[in-house]
């Protein structure tokens, strides 16, 4: 003890200094070490062969037990723990993954369902072998390097000689240590385009696409780099409107964890459903029953903005180069492993061309050999050396013809030749393989030379011989964004204390306002004149005398607010008509931009643009001749909150009544329809509808042969692959169709206007026989098209123009029509008039003459209105903002030419 004691924290004099390791130096080779091996050997894929070590292990030991009959997957996994030192667990989840993903193992029993989440049966009871696929694209020892196994007993691969992308094609996840991987799988057909595009010298697109289909936004797929993100969305139609049913999931997702998702909104409130029934079988089908009175549409919406039905996936291309990981895209994965591809057929070509030239040889020693008589020069011989010269002095004539030196072991092979092959030797028939070698041998040097023609023949091959049944599935389609608050179901109830300033879901004992979701935003005004979003919640003070609360939109230019206030300054009441488009939440904001004793006279929120009539009573000591007027709000135009808005009177008011209810005065909503998503839209996207006002509708004909009229809420939900064409609803239009019955094959026209005015809700208006179909529908005040036929008898087509008008008069929507003029129809075009054409396009031209007349008129009336005295009249519009800043909506104008 007393030495130890003596030696703490002292180096011992005779132990050396180079023994002693600090524990940190330790620790930090023990984990760098570690890392190694786990981004190595565990986590990260091969850039060669896009392999796991422990996949590259299994196909290995399938390719070894391969008999062609199929092997108990135990016994697979027991022959891939020879050369993988980990457990047999972790070997079989990795080849039912690889199983799952249908490629590389043909399987037999129950391998569970990537859709469900069901696992396989235990390894004793389910079988594999390698596929088609695997031993055509795997597997070649000659162009193999290996390497010892773990234990030193066997020999393994270090990479398969894979002549494909597999990596793309099965795609890959993996957590190392310090870094990730994660790439998607993308589809066999168009990896196998894309390589042979690459081979052409051509520019290539790749985009994922999953076993469990969907919709996917590639729009920041960024090739698969890292920083890239796809969304992708489940398939969800309406079944009815008090059902919606769910045909393929998101990628990642099982169909258990989708349906745990929807109860867990369900639960939260965020969505409203009563019931989920999960019928999946052969293809997905998940039934959502929904609560009465609940939108179908604004529920897929909500469905993708609470639960798993839209996920988000961000990749992450890492991949083991030269021993070491590199980040990369997947266009780089596939140039190298087309290059890769190339080299490796290359590989095979020149061994062929080995293996053939050495079989002309022997060939051709074997024929001088026999021919020449040469094996009986050697009956004389009495020792080996002696025979070995003897053929070797009889081949000496010949020698010159070979390609490479004649070696001893060459000499020795003649000699092994049996004598029953010497008698029953065929000139002509070893004249004939001779030439088929020959041939083979000339075809060979002719890929190596042409090596890329040759390559893309190979992928032309595989895709010939295993493209079928391996089209896409996943449907490429923008996603647009989703607002949160927009879908919510309404969860909560909003109260108000209007007295004592506080509201929220919790004050129930209060003044109840509306539904609401607790992820909405509420606005407040007081009576003070300021106003001020906040959050909902279950109680907030928001300031006293409360006037109005609601709950806010966003950007919703269509709910405005009329407002008299008295201006504490000037003593004039003034009146104004404004928007709150955005806002910072709880910042409060002064409606009236003036000094203390501003109050709110007059107030009312209204969604769709109202203007009232109101009458004022001005006090009875006012000078003013009339005390009592009324003054209609739609005289005044609606502005920024900030503005200080227009003189209602310069005289003392005792209070302001509501006349009479006003009307809107907002101009109808301009619609357009975005064929890609299948929505309606405000921002220009797509076919303009035309301009709606509260009481239009939208007519959606179908492919079916039925129509639909919808509203123009802009949460309604499209299926594009189902409809022929959407219009604005136009009851004084005619429609013209043309349709096919399914039974005679007979196609009539007809012209009918729209006689049912039910919203929602389909009508069929061609023929009720089985697989009776529309061919065209127009609503076109001159419906001319142009016909594709067959006559009868006759293999050309022929081509017509008619007027559907000309036809047949307008009759009843339920009518069958009259027999088109021309049948066997193939193809129907409609032809655009001069005037419809002219319509759509509209005049963009402006005579510079009048636009300078225009331009000069402009710039009087400033100049007038610049030199105007100061002060005001009743009506005249004063704005008192004067920090705009702080502002948020308010932007300075610019002038017609500025």
């Amino acid at each position: 003890m007393e030495e130890n004691n003596h030696n703490n924290g002292q180096e011992s004099p005779n132990e050396p200094l180079h023994d002693i390791i600090p524990v940190s130096g330790m620790y930090e080779n023990w984990f760098l070490d570690y890392a190694s091996y786990v981004i190595l050997e565990r986590a990260v894929p091969a850039i060669n062969d896009g392999l796991k070590p422990v996949q590259r292990r299994i196909l290995h030991a399938m390719k070894e037990m391969d008999d062609g009959r199929y092997n108990k997957v135990a016994n697979i996994i027991g022959s891939t723990m020879q050369y993988h030192p980990h457990g047999d667990m972790s070997i079989g989840d990795a080849m039912v993954n690889m199983g799952q993903k249908e490629l590389l193992i043909d399987m037999q029993g129950n391998w569970g369902d990537v859709r469900t989440g069901d696992r396989a049966a235990a390894s004793r009871y389910i079988e594999a072998r390698p596929s088609k696929l695997a031993l055509d694209i795997l597997y070649n020892p000659q162009t193999t390097e290996w390497q010892l196994s773990y234990d030193g007993r066997k020999k393994e691969p270090v990479t398969l000689p894979v002549k494909f992308p597999l990596l793309l094609a099965q795609g890959v996840e993996g957590i190392a240590v310090g870094l990730s991987t994660k790439i998607l799988p993308h589809n066999f057909c168009e990896l196998i385009d894309a390589s042979i595009k690459h081979l052409k010298g051509k520019s290539f697109k790749l985009y994922p696409d999953f076993q469990t289909g969907g919709i996917i936004d590639i729009e920041e797929y960024n090739k698969g780099h890292r920083g890239g993100k796809v969304k992708v969305r489940a398939k969800i139609e309406e079944f009815d409107k008090k059902q919606l049913v769910i045909k393929d999931i998101p990628f990642g997702t099982t169909t258990t964890s989708l349906i745990e998702s929807i109860i867990k909104a369900n639960d939260k409130g965020k969505i409203k459903i009563k019931k989920v029934i999960d019928n999946t079988a052969k293809d997905i089908e998940i039934l959502v029953q929904l609560a009465p009175g609940v939108s179908p549409d604004i529920t897929i919406d909500a469905l993708y903005a609470f639960t798993d039905c839209q996920v988000s996936i961000s990749p992450n291309a890492c991949v083991i180069v030269d021993d070491k990981p590199m980040f990369t895209n997947v266009h780089e994965i596939l140039r190298l492993n087309t290059d890769q591809t190339v080299n490796l057929l290359r590989q095979e070509l020149e061994i062929r061309k080995g293996e053939l030239l050495e079989k002309i040889l022997f060939s051709s020693l074997e024929k001088i050999f026999i021919e020449n008589r040469i094996y009986r020069d050697i009956e004389e011989c009495e020792t080996w050396e002696a025979v070995l010269e003897t053929i070797d002095q009889g081949l000496e004539p010949f020698k010159s013809q070979f390609y490479r030196v004649i070696t001893q072991d060459d000499i020795v092979r003649l000699t092994e030749i049996k004598i029953k092959r010497i008698s029953k030797f065929d000139k002509f028939k070893a004249d004939e393989l001779m030439k088929r070698l020959e041939e083979e041998l000339a075809q060979v040097e002719h890929d190596l030379i042409h090596i890329i023609d040759y390559s893309i023949a190979y992928y032309q091959n595989l895709l010939t011989k295993y493209g079928k049944g391996k089209e896409r599935k996943t449907e490429i389609s923008s996603i647009e964004t989703i607002a949160a608050t927009e879908v919510a179901a309404n969860n909560a109830k909003l109260y108000a204390n209007f007295k004592d300033g506080f509201i929220g879901f919790g004050l129930k004992k209060d003044e109840y306002i509306s539904e609401c979701s607790d992820l909405d935003d509420i606005i407040v005004f007081r009576k003070d004149g300021r106003c001020v979003v906040t959050r909902i919640q279950d109680k907030v003070f928001v300031g006293k005398d409360i006037i109005y609360a609601g709950v806010f939109k966003k950007n919703d230019e269509r709910m405005v607010y009329n407002l008299a206030y008295l201006d504490g300054k000037s003593g004039r009441t003034m009146v104004k008509r404004f928007n709150v488009t955005s806002v910072t939440r709880d910042k409060e904001y002064n409606l009236t931009k003036s000094e203390k004793g501003s109050k709110v006279l007059y107030f009312t929120a209204n969604p769709n643009g109202e203007a009232e009539v109101i009458t004022v009573y001005l006090t009875a000591g006012a000078k003013a001749r009339k005390k009592v007027f009324d003054f209609d709000i739609a005289d005044i135009d609606i502005k920024g909150r900030a503005a200080g808005g227009n003189i209602l009177t310069k005289y003392p008011v005792r209070k302001i009544d509501l006349k009479s209810e006003g009307k809107s005065t907002l101009a109808g909503t301009d619609i357009w329809f975005d064929e890609s998503i299948g929505r309606l839209n405000r921002d220009e996207r797509g076919v303009h509808l035309g301009n709606f006002n509260a009481d239009d509708y939208i007519i959606v004909f179908f492919k079916d042969g039925s129509y639909e009229l919808t509203s123009f809420e802009l949460s309604n939900h499209y299926n594009t692959g189902q409809m022929f064409s959407i219009h604005k609803f136009d009851p004084d239009k005619i429609v013209s169709v043309l349709h096919q019955d399914g039974e005679s094959k007979v196609v009539y026209v007809k012209r009918f206007m729209i006689e049912t005015m039910t919203v929602g809700k389909t009508f069929s208006f061609i023929h009720e026989a089985p697989n009776s179909k529309l061919l065209h529908v127009s609503i076109a005040d001159q419906p001319q098209v142009k016909v594709t036929y067959r006559k009868k008898g006759e293999r050309s087509k022929s081509e017509r123009e008619l007027n559907l008008a000309d036809l047949i008069d307008k009759k009843g929507w339920k009518s069958i029509g009259n027999k088109f003029p021309v049948q066997n129809i193939s193809i129907v075009e409609e032809i655009q008039s001069e005037e419809e054409k002219t319509e759509e396009k509209g005049s963009t031209d402006v005579d510079p003459n009048q636009l300078s007349e225009l331009k000069a008129e402009v710039q009087k009336e400033v100049e007038e209105e610049e030199t105007k005295k100061p002060g005001f009249d009743v009506g005249s519009s004063i704005d008192l903002n004067t920090d705009k800043s702080n502002d948020d909506d308010e932007k300075p104008q610019l002038g017609l030419f500025e």
